[in-house]
C-alpha cells in the first residue's frame, strides 16, 4: 500500500467553482479537489444538492453525500436571482477552473457563460458537462445518464442476446462524463502552463460522448466489414473462453482462458487434455467457432466444485481467474484493504468508509480532508473572507433568500 502523505498535492493553489447539482460535475469537482484543488460548491439555499437526500440516509444525510461531497467548501447561492448570480460571478472571476453540468445555454441566459467570464478572467478553465454536448441537433435535450449509455451504444452490446438491454445498477454515464471533464480540465492546465498569456478554454464533455469512447471497435468493424457487435451476455465476442460460469455452492467465477498457452494450461487444470491438445481450438479463431462445446466443457468441471476450490486450482495453474464480489466481499478482502482503498472518516462522531480516488501517485497522493460539508457551511469564510462581503450584509443576503 502506497502511504498518503499529508504534505503537497499536484492541484495545490488551484480554485475550483462548482455549479452544478447530483453527479456528473460533482463528480468531476470531487477528484479535483482529492488532489488538492480548493473545491467552492455552490448549492440552492435550503436543501442544498439533491444527493444529500438521495438513496442511503443516515442522520438526515445521504451515506453517498459523505464522499461525493468530500473537500468541497458548501456556499449557497440562488443562481435565479440577479443578486445570486453577481456574487457567482464574483467567485469565478477568483477561479483558476469551473465546472457546470447545466442544460446548455442556461450560464449564457445568467450572464455566466464563457465569454462573459473571459472578460475579466481570461485563464479561467470552463469545464462544461452535458448530455449531448453545447452544440448540435440534440443539444437541448436533458440528458440523462440512462438515456446516454443507450445512445451512447453502452446499453446495445450489455445483456443476452433477445432480451432487454442490461443496465449495471450504477450511473455510468454520470461517472463517465465527469471522468472525461477531469481529463479535459488537466489537459487544458497544461496548455494554460504553456500560454503565453495563460488562456483558458471550454473543456465540452458529454455524457453520451464519454460512453462512447468505450466502444472499443465497434467502429472500425462495421464501418470496414460491415459487422455490428450484438449483445452477448457474459462472453465477450470474438475472445474465446472467456465468461462467466456457476459453481456447487452457486456462486459464479470469472474465468478468462483466450490466451493459446493460457487455454492449454486451463485445459488441462479441468482434466480436459484432449481439447487443450485439439489442432480446431490451437487458436483464438478456431475456439470461437467452437465455443460452445468449450463452454459446457468449463461449465461441467466448475459446477463440480465449490467457488473456492475452483480458483485455488485455477490460480495454480496461472490461468486469469476471480470471484464476482459484492461490497461485502471488498471491504473484507486483503488486497483491496493493503492497497488503501478505503478511507475512515468521522461523521458526526462514528467512523464511516468512503472509497478512495484513484489513480495513487507515489510522491503527490490525494486525501480526503473531510467527509462532505453541511449546506451552507462556509458562507461566512468564502463570502466573507474572500469576497469581502460584511456580516451585515451576509445577513441581509441570507434574510432576502439570496444566500
Amino acid at each position: 500500500m502506497m502511504e498518503k502523505k499529508k504534505g503537497e498535492r499536484p492541484l495545490d493553489g488551484y480554485r475550483v467553482l462548482e455549479m452544478g447539482q447530483l453527479l456528473a460535475g460533482p463528480f468531476a469537482a470531487s477528484v479535483l479537489g482529492y488532489f488538492g484543488a480548493e473545491v467552492i460548491k455552490i448549492e440552492p439555499p435550503g436543501s442544498g444538492d439533491p444527493i444529500r437526500t438521495w438513496r442511503v440516509m443516515k442522520d438526515g444525510v445521504s451515506l453517498w453525500w459523505h464522499s461525493l461531497g468530500r473537500n468541497k467548501k458548501s456556499v449557497t447561492i440562488d443562481l435565479r436571482t440577479p443578486r445570486g448570480r453577481k456574487i457567482a460571478r464574483e467567485l469565478a472571476l477568483k477561479s483558476d477552473i469551473l465546472i457546470e453540468n447545466f442544460r446548455p445555454g442556461t450560464l449564457e441566459k445568467w450572464g455566466l457563460g464563457p465569454a462573459d467570464l473571459w472578460k475579466d478572467n481570461p485563464g479561467l478553465i470552463y469545464g462544461r458537462i452535458s448530455g449531448y454536448g453545447q452544440d448540435g441537433p440534440y443539444a437541448a435535450k436533458p440528458g440523462f445518464a440512462s438515456v446516454c449509455e443507450g445512445l451512447g451504444g453502452l446499453r446495445y452490446v450489455n445483456g443476452f442476446p433477445g432480451e432487454a438491454p442490461v443496465r449495471p445498477n450504477l450511473s455510468i454515464g454520470d461517472t463517465l462524463g465527469g471522468i472525461h471533464c477531469v481529463l479535459g480540465v488537466l489537459l487544458a492546465c497544461i496548455q494554460r502552463a504553456k500560454d503565453p498569456q495563460r488562456r483558458g478554454q471550454v473543456i465540452d464533455a458529454s455524457l453520451y460522448e464519454s460512453v462512447f469512447n468505450l466502444m472499443e471497435g465497434v467502429v472500425p468493424e462495421y464501418s470496414g466489414a460491415g459487422v455490428v457487435r450484438e449483445p452477448s451476455g457474459s462472453t465477450l465476442t470474438g475472445i474465446v473462453p472467456t465468461n462467466t460460469y456457476k459453481c456447487r455452492d452457486g456462486k459464479f467465477v470469472i474465468i478468462g482462458g483466450n490466451g493459446d498457452s493460457i487455454y492449454k494450461r486451463l485445459m488441462e487444470a479441468i482434466g480436459r487434455t484432449d481439447l487443450g491438445e485439439d489442432p480446431r481450438m490451437a487458436n483464438n479463431a478456431g475456439r470461437v467457432v467452437h465455443e460452445k462445446e468449450l463452454d459446457a466443457a468449463i461449465g461441467a468441471w466448475t459446477s463440480s466444485l465449490d467457488s473456492a476450490q475452483v480458483l485455488d486450482v485455477l490460480e495454480k495453474a496461472v490461468v486469469p481467474s476471480g470471484p464476482i464480489y459484492s461490497v461485502v466481499d471488498m471491504l473484507k478482502d486483503p488486497h483491496f484493504n493493503a492497497r488503501g482503498l478505503f478511507e475512515e472518516v468521522q461523521v458526526n462522531g462514528e467512523a464511516l468508509k468512503i472509497p478512495a480516488m484513484m489513480p495513487f501517485l507515489s510522491g503527490t497522493p490525494g486525501r480526503t480532508d473531510w467527509a462532505g460539508a453541511t449546506v451552507g457551511q462556509h458562507n461566512d469564510e468564502v463570502l466573507g473572507e474572500l469576497l469581502g462581503y460584511s456580516s451585515d450584509e451576509r445577513q441581509t443576503l441570507s434574510r432576502d433568500g439570496v444566500i
